[in-house]
């Protein structure tokens, strides 16, 4: 099954800061698979779909009828799983973001101004206002 390449998907990479090197998968790097997943099985759901479209009702058999409208549910399938997956793990990073900004203000020394505590959490509130957006955002295949 041929599969379309995938725009968008660098963008919302970007947007979460893949780390190339890390052998764990944090919440944002499991959102951009997730996304990226889904955009590949809605480039095969509509491959398949316009595969099924170009079928020659003149010509076409009952078995060709099936094995498109198959394949279609297939990828059909594929898409519903993944959107599932992409909204937990959107989810799942917006939660962490804001764990860890909590955990940021929490850890402040008391005496701490308001221009250091800003100043120390700016990494965090950064993190935070990145995961929201791009939670917020619809996908770019």
């Amino acid at each position: 099954m041929k599969r379309f390449p995938v725009i968008g998907v660098f963008c919302v990479s970007a947007v979460f800061g893949l780390s190339a090197c890390s052998d764990d998968s944090s919440p944002a790097e499991e959102a951009t698979q997730a996304a990226a997943d889904v955009c590949t099985d809605l480039g095969a759901l509509k491959a398949d779909n316009a595969k099924l479209r170009a079928l020659d009702p003149a010509v076409a058999t009952k078995d060709q009828v099936k094995d498109a409208y198959e394949a279609v549910q297939k990828d059909w399938d594929g898409v519903k799983d993944n959107l599932s997956k992409l909204r937990e793990a959107e989810q799942a990073a917006v939660k962490a973001a804001a764990e860890d900004l909590k955990k940021g203000y929490e850890g402040l020394p008391g005496d701490t101004t308001g221009q250091d505590a800003l100043t120390k959490l700016q990494p965090q509130i950064m993190k935070l206002d990145e995961t929201t957006a791009a939670a917020s955002t619809g996908l770019k295949c």
